[in-house]
């Protein structure tokens, strides 16, 4: 009789089977990769080119935040990046996943957000023949991204995870791209084959100090300067150099201007914050700083800036120094680490405070005139509810750790002047590609990421209808927020531009929504709403949203014919 293999290895003299060496697949390849990168959760929609991922990121203890529609999981790795100071990750099915995660790396490429969105594609062996969502990803990607590539083999998976976080951070951080075909995914190779980069050991430092003969003629310069001013920008925060801007400008003693990221650097109150008396200050200073942030839109292109001030600008980015408006000095490197050092070198030869009490005075005047004008709107009792009012509701619920987020367009315009967060890192909004939509995929990274802070969000109820489905997404994971939708039934940054160019008769076309109550939305999804008519509902409110242990929605109907300041002054309506 014959013996079977399992037999015939018990025979006397019979040798044992050779082990089959361990193996590992493409999928579980990444999962390893971004565990090195310290990344602990990634935001997604399935697909079937990338479940593999998924299995791979059970194994090495990696969340999985799955959403509803993909730009979601983009923004929402761009919002994780922003509040913790790691890279986000996005992973993605092929052709229409990763189209339609497209718009969430632009806004992180122009935002200057570290973040990577994996994409899926279909196998090698079928390149170019039509398979499922065959798209040229790379191709698309690649002028939005600072690097964008295929893995070409299972093999090189997460040496190419970790090369695609290294160019994250090369120069400005922003977005990469890695498609990786399925059969890459799916495939095992010997483990002893695959390149894995070991954490900590294939990225460099990035806090450079650029050239020191820069920090010593800027600490000769601070020190001449009898009415210096700096603008600290969102790179302050990205570079995690807050407590070095909080040195510099009190040691310095220079009056601080803040945008984007930066806000909250210095709490409301600080005898160095300034808000209103921005264009004052640039009008009248002799020395202008320019950290992180760059003569764009926002900067007016540098045009706002006086042809007689000393102009010093600061940037991780050397394309960006001297972009659009001539320069006397430019730094390039870490926001963070040049501060320091020009704080160091300008110790012991930087004028008195008192020197400067007068400068001082000025400006605060001029902050206290610009308040006391604005203040009657934050304070009107009018129905419908002027935006200011809102605004000013907001400002006065905001608590040391509660995080705003702004997403709309005139409504956070409005917030914009008077929302000031009393902590760095604790305020959010777009960046300069102006993308609404953020809100809810912010608010998701932002309570993920920090689920110790309240996180307070203001919408436009256009903005909000664009990804808002997502509430879904928070109630599922048990993400409570407090949102509020400044709600007046258009599109009002562009019906502003719209009446101005063709008359109030073509005003409304094109820009005009339907009555929609999203309280009545956020109760149906499993959260918490209200609807608010009355100014003075709106705290009590707001509280009672807090209180409630959800994900918010409080309906506040606005005036639909008051504008914001910045949306009348845009250039595009001149």
């Amino acid at each position: 009789m014959a013996q079977t293999v399992s037999e015939s290895n018990t025979v006397a003299g019979a040798t044992e089977p050779e082990p089959q060496a361990a193996t590992i697949s493409g999928g579980h390849l990444v999962a390893k990769a971004l565990k090195a990168e310290g990344i602990d959760v990634i935001f997604t929609l399935c697909g079937g080119h990338i479940i593999d991922i998924y299995d791979g990121c059970v194994d090495e203890g990696i969340a999985v935040v799955d959403v509803r529609h993909e730009q979601v999981a983009a923004h929402a790795a761009d919002g994780y990046a922003r509040m913790t100071g790691k890279p986000g990750c996005a992973v993605v099915t092929a052709g229409p996943g990763t189209t339609d995660a497209v718009t969430g790396v632009a806004n992180a490429f122009r935002a200057e957000s570290p973040m990577l969105l994996i994409g899926g594609q279909g196998a090698l062996n079928q390149h170019k023949m039509g398979s499922l969502q065959d798209l040229p990803h790379v191709d698309m990607m690649t002028p939005i991204t600072k690097f964008a590539a295929t893995v070409p083999h299972t093999a090189r998976v997460a040496d190419m995870v970790s090369m695609a976080f290294r160019e994250c951070y090369n120069g400005a951080p922003g977005p990469s791209f890695l498609e990786i075909p399925r059969d890459i995914l799916d495939n095992s190779v010997p483990v002893e084959a695959a390149t894995v980069p070991e954490a900590g050991r294939y990225r460099a430092s990035t806090k450079s100090i650029g050239d020191p003969a820069g920090i010593e003629a800027l600490a000769d310069l601070l020190a001449r300067a009898e009415k210096p001013v700096v603008l600290l920008g969102t790179q302050v925060w990205t570079s995690r150099g807050s407590d070095a801007a909080i040195e510099f400008v009190r040691e310095n003693n220079v009056p601080a201007f803040m945008n984007g990221s930066a806000r909250g650097t210095l709490p409301p109150g600080d005898p160095h914050h300034f808000h209103l008396s921005r264009r004052y200050g640039f009008n009248n200073a002799d020395l202008i700083l320019i950290v992180g942030t760059p003569f764009d839109f926002r900067m007016g292109y540098g045009r706002r800036l006086p042809q007689g001030a000393t102009v010093v600008q600061i940037d991780m980015d050397y394309r960006t120094v001297g972009k659009n408006r001539d320069i006397d000095l430019g730094l390039v490197g870490d926001p963070g680490a040049i501060l320091a050092a020009v704080t160091q070198a300008a110790s012991g030869r930087v004028r008195k405070a008192g020197d400067r009490k007068a400068w001082f005075a000025e400006l605060r005047a001029e902050e206290d005139a610009a308040y006391q004008k604005r203040l009657p709107k934050q304070l009107s009792d009018a129905n419908p509810i002027h935006p200011l009012r809102l605004a000013h509701e907001i400002n006065e619920f905001l608590t040391e750790d509660s995080i705003y987020i702004g997403d709309g367009g005139d409504i956070v315009t409005f917030s914009g002047g008077v929302v000031q967060p009393k902590s760095p890192g604790h305020w959010m909004d777009p960046g300069p590609l102006g993308t609404i939509g953020v809100g809810i995929p912010f608010v998701m990274a932002a309570k993920y990421a920090r689920p110790d802070k309240e996180v307070v969000a203001l919408f436009g109820d256009g903005a909000f209808s664009l990804t808002g489905w997502d509430f879904e997404t928070l109630v599922r994971f048990n993400l409570p927020f407090v949102g509020v939708v400044g709600n007046n039934s258009s599109m009002n940054q562009i019906r502003y531009g719209q009446e101005a160019k063709y008359g109030h008769d073509r005003g409304r076309i094109g820009n005009t929504l339907g009555d929609v109550k999203y309280d009545e939305f956020a109760k149906m999804l499993g959260g918490y709403g209200e609807e608010v008519r009355d100014p003075k509902d709106i705290g009590p409110a707001m509280q009672r949203a807090r209180e409630s242990g959800l994900p918010s929605l409080i309906n506040v109907w606005v005036d639909p014919d008051a504008y914001a300041p910045g949306t009348m002054n845009q250039t595009m309506y001149k």
